[in-house]
């Protein structure tokens, strides 16, 4: 598959994260997780997710294998050393590596159109290509496809490449999350989808419904065909945080066929922020519980204010995380979350992206945040960093205020 330099190459980023793998403190942080996804967490979690700022800590121009598969795992393990070089909040550094089925997904038969950006990381608009209730009739429900002979032989080459090293793990999909809103947008704008709710309201309800069948059949095939996978491990949860918890897969859990009810599950509608509860409820929240109903532990939200929405969230069966961002308030949460859900905080980026990291902003944020949560099962999970101003050590100075900030205003009650 790949040339003998490109093998080389991996074989000594594998060996690299193999020796940071192996340090001790990637078994504690990984206890650390499964005690604090199970609710029982002695203090708040810390995770960084670079986000956009992956673009500058590991730009495509790093990379020196040629091949898109051999440059998709050099990637991965670049990641993880640059991650451990920079990054030292509570995410561990696993020896285990993801190996992809190759599998084909139809999704909706139709390709939306964008203006597209004019520069990288730039803004970009939707063309909608829906103009009347009837042209949604043009697309059609997600097919998904297995390969099971190019799965043979890419799993066979990667043993014998890197086997020896690293823990290989044949996996189909490890990620749940589906978003009802954002597809209705891809295809008929966001200016009109607000301007439908009032106008078309059951125009909406029809597309929101066929969208939401629509990918409960794709998980199924998924299913079906062999391409669930865990994602109780390192695997990023949507929500935020990752997917470390012993309880699940599940008691009746067979291995052999991984099902939807053993794995976690996330929605959100960015797009319904401000969109009162009673219509976020109506157009989409209630379709979004029926597929998270699949699901064997959940996650709600992303950079949408849930706070007047909680009443009609936490209806969501297995619901485990819910998102907190930036512009939202702390103290709106907290009460009503309390230790029974992981409360997914997500403090403000932006004061790494200026000129001058603002880190007495960042102290001041978390430690007002943190105290807001006392009592609750916190965990910081800062996002959406699209620049650091090609400074990674801001992200090492934003672990050391988070731990500075959860010594000082963290009071474990519980």
């Amino acid at each position: 598959m790949f040339s003998k330099q490109e093998e080389a190459i991996l074989v000594s980023l594998a060996k690299e994260v193999r020796r940071i793998a192996d340090n001790e403190i990637n078994g504690e942080k990984r206890k650390f997780w499964y005690r604090h996804n199970s609710l029982k967490g002695e203090r708040p979690a810390v995770f960084v997710h670079p986000d956009g700022s992956w673009g500058e800590l590991l730009p495509d121009s790093a990379l020196e294998c040629s091949d898109w598969y051999a440059r998709h795992i050099e990637w991965t393990l670049r990641q993880r050393i640059i991650r451990d070089r920079y990054i030292p909040d509570d995410v561990p550094i696993e020896r285990t590596l993801h190996i992809e089925k190759v599998w084909h997904n139809s999704w909706w038969g139709v390709a939306p159109k964008v203006v597209p950006r004019e520069s990288q990381g730039g803004s970009w608009h939707h063309v909608p290509i829906i103009e009347k209730p009837a042209d949604w009739k043009m697309l059609k429900m997600p097919r998904v496809e297995y390969d099971d002979h190019s799965t043979k032989l890419r799993w066979e080459y990667m043993q014998n490449l890197l086997g020896n090293i690293l823990d290989l793990d044949l996996v189909g999909n490890c990620y749940y999350n589906f978003h009802l809103a954002h597809w209705y947008c891809d295809f008929r704008g966001l200016e009109n989808m607000y301007m439908d709710l009032i106008l078309e309201p059951d125009m909406v309800h029809e597309t929101i419904g066929f969208f939401a069948e629509g990918v409960i059949g794709m998980f199924r095939q998924m299913e079906e065909q062999g391409l669930v996978s865990l994602n109780n491990n390192d695997t990023f949860h949507y929500t935020g945080g990752i997917g470390y918890t012993d309880e699940l897969p599940g008691e009746d859990f067979d291995p052999n066929h991984v099902k939807l009810k053993n794995v976690w599950g996330a929605a959100e509608a960015q797009e319904f922020d401000s969109v009162s509860p009673e219509m976020h409820e109506e157009f989409v929240l209630q379709y979004e519980r029926k597929v998270l109903e699949l699901f064997g532990l959940n996650g709600y939200g992303c950079c949408d204010n849930l706070g007047k929405k909680l009443h009609n969230v936490l209806k969501i069966k297995n619901l485990r995380r819910v998102a907190v961002c930036p512009w939202a308030d702390i103290a709106e949460f907290a009460p009503v979350l309390g230790d029974k859900y992981l409360m997914t905080w997500k403090p403000q980026p932006v004061y790494l992206a200026h000129e001058k990291m603002d880190t007495e902003a960042v102290e001041k944020e978390l430690n007002e945040g943190i105290k807001k949560a006392n009592g609750c099962r916190l965990e910081l999970i800062l996002r959406d960093t699209h620049t650091v101003r090609n400074c990674p050590e801001r992200f090492t100075e934003w672990v050391k205020i988070a731990r500075n900030a959860i010594e000082q205003s963290w009071n474990n009650t519980k």
